[in-house]
C-alpha cells in the first residue's frame, strides 16, 4: 500500500470501491458537499446509487481497472480484497489508498463536536435518537446512520454546524482511527470472532477506542455493563454514566410500558427528577439506548424540555422492530437482531407488545459467530412461542462444514417448537398456513431473512 498523508489542498478526486454500502454511501455524500469530484463502483445498482448520481457522482457498476480515472485517492470498503482489479490498477497508477474507516476519520477531524456512538448493541438505534435530538433543537448536525432514517431521508444528512455523529463499529478495530469528542460505549460483549480472539482482545479495542477521546471531551458510559466500566477506568477525559439498576449520572426509575409495549420512565440526572420521558419504540433495551442519547443530549446544551418535547418523534428505523404489514389478522415484523443478546431482547419487546403467539423466524449471520456462540444462541429463543431457524448467511466467509443451522436446532431446548427449514418460500407458505389473528410474527437476521416477511406479505396480497 502506497503511503498516505492527508492533504486537502492536493485532493480533488476521490474514487470509492463499494461505494453503495451504507457507511461508504454517507462518506460520498459528505465529499460530494464539501466540493470533491467523486466516482466510485459497486457490484450492482440500487436506490443509493441512483440518489449519488443525482448529487454528481460518477457511479460504475461492477469493478474493472478501467473505472480507475486517475484519482487522486482511492478509498475502499472492508469488503474489497486486495486482488480488486480497481485497487490493483491504482497500486499500478501510484495512487494513494485508504480504508473506509480512516476516511472517516479524516472527515470527523474537519468538525470540533464530533460524536461516536459504540457498543455490540444498540448502535444505529442511539445514534438516530440522538441525531433526531440535535437535529430538532437546532444544532443542524451532519449525521451517518448505518440504516434508512425516514426523518432524515435515508442514511445521510449534511448539516452546516460544527457537530458529527456518525455509528462507531469494532470491527477489526475500526473505530479506533476516529476522532471523536464524545465516545459512547452502550455495551460490550463477545461478538466478531472471526477476528477478536475472546473478550479480553474486545476490551483492549475499547480501552484503545476510549484513549482516543481528548482530555476536555466525554465518555457516555452504560453503568450496568461490567466490562464498559472496566473500560472505563482507561478514560483520561470526562466520564458521565448512564443506568437503570446502579446509581448513575442519568437513570431511569419507575419504567412502565403501555397498551403497545412503549416505555415511560422517569428521568433522575444527579438524584434530582426530571420528568416522564415516552418513547414510541418498543422494548427495556431502547429504554438504555434513550438514556445514551438523553445524556448525550444534555451534554451538548439541549434543554429538558426539548429532549422532553422530541424524544417520542423518533419511531424507529427500517429493521429495528420494522412492523412491515398485517396478514390473517398476524403483524409482521422484521428485525436486525444477530446476536444472542440482540435477540433476547427483541423477543422481550414482542412480549410487552399485544400478542396471541409470537413466531421467530431467525436466519443466523456469519458462520464463526453461529459457532463461537453457539449455546448462547440455543438459549436466546425462550421468549418465542414458535421458532424457525434457516440456513446460516455467510456474509463476508465460506463455509468449511464446521457447522449449519441443523446443529443449532439440534441443542434447543426440546420443550421448544422450533424446526429448521431452508427454503424462503417454504417458510413463508409454512407461516401464511399456520399464523392465527392476534400473532407476531418476527424475521431476524442481519442477512436478508427479511425477504421472508416480503414473501409472506406477498402472499396475502
Amino acid at each position: 500500500m502506497i503511503s498516505f498523508d492527508w492533504n486537502k489542498n492536493k485532493i480533488h478526486h476521490i474514487h470509492l470501491i463499494g461505494i453503495g454500502g451504507i457507511s461508504m454511501s454517507g462518506i460520498a455524500e459528505i465529499l460530494l458537499n464539501q466540493g470533491y469530484k467523486v466516482s466510485g463502483s459497486d457490484i450492482k445498482d440500487s436506490n443509493i446509487l441512483i440518489k449519488l448520481r443525482q448529487h454528481g457522482a460518477k457511479i460504475f457498476i461492477g469493478h474493472s481497472k478501467d473505472n480507475v480515472e486517475n484519482p487522486d485517492l482511492i478509498v475502499y470498503s472492508a469488503a474489497i480484497r486486495e486482488d480488486n482489479p480497481e485497487r490493483v490498477q491504482g497500486r499500478l497508477l501510484g495512487i494513494p489508498e485508504i480504508d473506509r474507516a480512516k476516511m472517516l476519520g479524516q472527515i470527523m477531524k474537519t468538525y470540533k463536536k464530533a460524536i461516536a456512538v459504540s457498543g455490540s448493541h444498540g448502535k444505529t438505534s442511539t445514534t438516530s435518537i440522538l441525531s433526531l435530538l440535535m437535529e430538532y433543537s437546532g444544532l443542524d448536525p451532519t449525521i451517518m446512520v448505518g440504516g434508512e432514517l425516514e426523518d432524515i431521508g435515508g442514511n445521510v444528512k449534511i448539516g452546516k454546524s460544527e457537530h458529527f455523529i456518525t455509528e462507531a463499529c469494532e470491527y477489526v478495530e475500526s473505530f479506533l482511527h476516529f476522532f471523536p469528542y464524545i465516545g459512547i460505549i452502550l455495551n460490550i460483549d463477545e461478538d466478531h470472532l472471526d477476528y477478536y480472539r475472546d473478550l479480553d482482545h474486545i476490551k483492549k479495542a475499547f480501552k484503545k477506542f476510549v484513549q482516543t477521546i481528548p482530555q476536555e471531551g466525554f465518555l457516555i458510559a452504560c453503568h450496568d455493563d461490567d466490562e464498559v466500566m472496566d473500560v472505563a477506568e482507561d478514560a483520561v477525559c470526562n466520564v458521565v454514566t448512564y443506568g437503570i439498576k446502579r446509581p448513575s449520572d442519568f437513570m431511569a426509575k419507575d419504567i412502565e410500558f403501555n397498551e403497545l409495549g412503549y416505555p415511560n420512565f422517569i428521568l433522575v440526572y444527579k438524584s434530582e427528577e426530571i420528568g416522564r420521558f415516552h418513547l414510541n419504540i418498543p422494548g427495556l433495551h431502547n429504554v438504555y439506548n434513550a438514556l445514551a442519547a438523553i445524556s448525550t443530549s444534555h451534554i451538548l446544551g439541549i434543554s429538558w424540555d426539548m429532549i422532553m418535547k422530541n424524544i417520542p418523534l423518533y419511531k424507529g428505523i427500517d429493521r429495528r422492530f420494522d412492523v412491515r404489514g398485517m396478514v390473517k389478522g398476524a403483524k409482521i415484523i422484521d428485525d436486525y437482531a444477530h446476536h444472542p443478546v440482540e435477540i433476547k431482547a427483541t423477543l422481550e419487546a414482542a412480549k410487552q407488545h399485544p400478542h396471541s403467539k409470537i413466531w421467530a423466524i431467525f436466519q443466523p449471520h456469519t458462520f464463526s459467530r453461529t459457532k463461537a456462540l453457539l449455546y448462547d444462541f440455543a438459549m436466546a429463543f425462550d421468549s418465542a412461542d414458535h421458532i424457525i431457524i434457516t440456513d446460516i448467511y455467510a456474509a463476508r466467509e465460506l463455509d468449511n462444514g464446521e457447522i449449519n443451522s441443523k446443529k443449532l436446532v439440534e441443542i434447543m431446548d426440546k420443550k421448544l417448537d422450533v424446526l429448521y427449514m431452508k427454503d424462503f418460500e417454504e417458510i413463508s407458505n409454512y407461516l401464511y398456513e399456520n399464523i392465527a389473528p392476534g400473532d407476531l410474527v418476527i424475521t431476524m437476521g442481519a442477512g436478508d431473512v427479511y425477504k421472508i416477511a416480503e414473501m409472506l406479505l406477498n402472499i396475502a396480497s
